[in-house]
């Protein structure tokens, strides 16, 4: 059969930017499917986007599907033939039904009966008759939450269509798709190259319109912006901000990238420089410099579409459109410093945090009690931790975080530096939102860690305490990722605290505001306890790991931590797979029997192997005991991954259920002592093979 290769392209007015990426890869998987679904094979798709245009180039495609046979199914052979073999009543309606003659019937085997049928040969549809459906179809099932009616077409599209072009190699496809009748005209850059383009055939595409300004390919366009956006910084010794969003968006809004270096005056950079970036790049869609130590140097990159006779007019374009932006940060900046941090609490007690545990001042004062509780446990001077806590809060009332929200704790370490506190208080008020969200980085300052312990811990413990858990999908105080903060707050800095502990401290600096304080501590214990299973599994530890862990319900994050990690390592070792199995076997012989008091009396100890294993587990015990005092737990499951051999011996030659009272007795005191020394760690028992 023929191949070929089919170009598609929907024409529209500006895209949005920030889904053309997802348009673009919707329509390559849809029509993907679709033509899967119709039986037509292709090597492979090539999708293209830019702001005024979806495209795709399907290479070596089917001219048509394969011819088929479809079977129409009639009554079994049995009623359709009467005793001298001729068409009964029933043969005959069927017949009449497919317009068929008897010498068109077939039969075939239905299970046990024979029943009559007819093979109709179904000849395949040619590309062309398909893929005008194949692809408005794809184009029905995009994801786009608003679609748009332009003028007196009927159909909608996220923004109105102006052409199409359907091609298989050098012809036209005879199309109407979203009202447009297909052609093989494209226009190129809007500005540059606007008059209409014919197109030789469906692989002339990519070079018809970079002759015409437009790179069409998404990933070639974002090359040419990262070169020259590193060209540009290189020139200024500098490094560009590129953040991964930013970077699409920008490439989704030109279609024949210019990048340029602006500047501005150099007094700005005194302000936060992350309320300029922000303003940069949310507002303008600049990407910002920054020298080797991060500091902002007084440039902006910003991507044009055109390329322009005199460039110095459109740089300052951009640098008159910014100046205004990065003074309204600069006044805010200013006006705040005539405001003492401090002094913002009347503020603060205005602002309420939760409407039955009060204000931010509240909660403000509960984290300071709370802080100075913690102080000793995280290693922060109280006097720190107090004064930090105080201050946390301080800066929401600020003009700069009321215009740059997502400047919370930076504005506030800013203000706190300015008025001349150390660096662990400064630090703490932006290290008390960290981490943000999963893998993200923790406090560096013994500080920071308090003051974002005590705020997860004191949200986290009255929220509980009002009965307003999280449920379902609703969290809106984010008590889940707060909680696996506070788990990665404790192990990562080592601090060697129980939740029970953490809480009862939160509900301490609550006081009667918080009723029931029992059922809290409950409720609050169970939640986070609930939440290691997330912590781990998103560290790609394997559920069965955690479960043995869990199993002995341990009290501390750290401990919790300690033994997940022996028991990741152990599971890795040749013996552990035999280890589960025998620690399995010996936990279920112990659960249907009561284990006897006593320690194991080696007078009563006869078959070989049984004395072997004993033997063996008096020599590892004096060893691991002291490993398990210490917590290391890895060097205790290593040394008793030992054990293997001795353990299967045993089973292979001792009957653990012997008559003997005395014997049977014995050998349960002896499994019990061997698993003792395992769930001193976990439960391997747990782990699957």
């Amino acid at each position: 059969m023929s191949k070929h290769t089919v170009l598609f392209e929907l024409g529209c007015e500006e895209l949005p930017p920030k889904s053309l990426k997802t348009l673009r890869d919707a329509l390559k998987a849809e029509t993907e499917k679709g033509l899967k679904d119709a039986g037509l094979a292709f090597d492979a798709i090539e999708a293209y986007a830019a702001p005024r245009r979806l495209a795709l180039k399907i290479v070596n495609v089917d001219a048509a599907q394969a011819d088929t046979q479809k079977r129409f199914d009639g009554p079994a052979v049995q009623a359709a033939y009467d005793a001298e073999g001729k068409p009964t009543k029933a043969l005959e309606g069927f017949m009449r039904g497919q317009g068929i003659t008897a010498d068109q019937v077939s039969t075939f085997q239905a299970g046990k009966v024979e029943k009559v049928c007819f093979l109709k040969d179904v000849k395949g549809q040619s590309l062309e008759a398909l893929l005008p459906q194949i692809l408005q179809t794809a184009l029905d099932n995009l994801p786009i939450a608003k679609r748009m009616r332009s003028a007196a077409s009927r159909t909608e599209f996220v923004r109105p269509v102006k052409w199409v072009v359907l091609l298989k190699d050098n012809n036209v496809v005879e199309a109407t798709i979203q009202d447009h009748k297909a052609g093989n005209v494209t226009y190129g850059h809007r500005f540059h190259a606007p008059e209409a383009i014919t197109l030789a055939n469906a692989d002339a595409y990519l070079d018809a319109l970079r002759a015409a300004k437009v790179v069409a390919n998404f990933e070639e366009r974002q090359a040419i912006i990262d070169q020259q956006v590193k060209a540009l910084a290189d020139e200024v010794n500098a490094i560009a901000i590129v953040p991964a969003d930013l970077r699409d968006e920008v490439t989704a809004l030109v279609e024949w990238p210019v990048a340029l270096r602006a500047s501005f005056e150099e007094r700005f950079l005194a302000v936060p420089q992350e309320a300029l970036i922000t303003t940069m790049q949310d507002n303008q869609k600049y990407f910002c410099l920054v020298n080797s130590d991060n500091k902002l140097q007084p440039y902006f990159i910003t991507v044009s579409n055109i390329e322009s006779k005199d460039p110095t007019q459109i740089i300052e374009g951009n640098e008159k459109v910014v100046r205004p932006r990065l003074s309204d940060a600069e006044f805010f900046f200013l006006q705040d410093q005539k405001q003492p941090l401090a002094s913002r609490k009347e503020k603060l007690a205005n602002m309420v945090f939760q409407a039955q545990l009060g204000t931010l001042w509240n909660k403000s004062e509960r984290i300071a009690k709370l802080a100075v509780a913690l102080a000793p446990i995280t290693g922060a001077t109280v006097a720190d931790a107090e004064k930090a806590a105080l201050l946390a809060k301080c800066d929401l009332t600020s003009e700069l975080v009321g215009e740059f929200p997502e400047l919370q704790g930076i504005a506030g370490t800013y203000y706190a530096r300015l008025e001349g506190e150390n660096d662990e208080v400064a630090e703490a008020l932006g290290e008390q939102y960290l981490p943000k969200f999963a893998g993200d980085v923790l406090p560096k300052t013994k500080t920071g860690t308090t003051i974002a312990l005590a705020d997860r811990l004191d949200t986290l413990t009255g929220i509980f305490g009002i009965g307003q858990a999280p449920t379902g999908s609703k969290d809106p105080f984010a008590l889940r990722r707060s909680a696996i903060g506070i788990l990665r707050l404790v192990t990562e800095n080592n601090l060697d605290v129980s939740i029970e502990a953490l809480i009862k401290l939160a509900l301490a600096a609550y006081g009667d505001v918080l009723k029931d304080h029992d059922k809290t501590l409950a409720d609050a214990v169970a939640f986070l306890e609930g939440r290691y299973r997330a912590k781990y599994e998103d560290q790609g530890v394997a559920v069965d790991v955690i479960q043995a862990v869990q199993a002995l319900s341990p009290k501390s994050p750290l401990d919790f931590d300690k033994r997940v990690n022996a028991v990741n390592h152990f599971r890795n070792l040749a013996e552990a797979a035999a280890l589960a199995a025998a620690n399995k076997r010996v936990a279920n012989i112990l659960a249907k029997e009561e284990t006897p008091e006593g320690s194991v009396v080696e007078a009563n100890l006869v078959e070989d192997a049984e004395k072997a294993l004993f033997a063996e587990l008096q020599a590892v015990t004096p060893v691991v005991e002291p490993l398990l005092a210490a917590k290391d737990y890895t060097a205790a499951l290593s040394k008793l991954a030992a054990l293997r051999a001795p353990i299967d011996a045993f089973f292979d030659g001792v009957m653990v259920m012997a008559d003997d009272a005395d014997l049977k007795a014995n050998r349960l005191r002896l499994l019990a002592q061997l698993r003792n020394l395992f769930t001193a760690v976990a439960d391997v028992s747990v782990l699957q093979g």
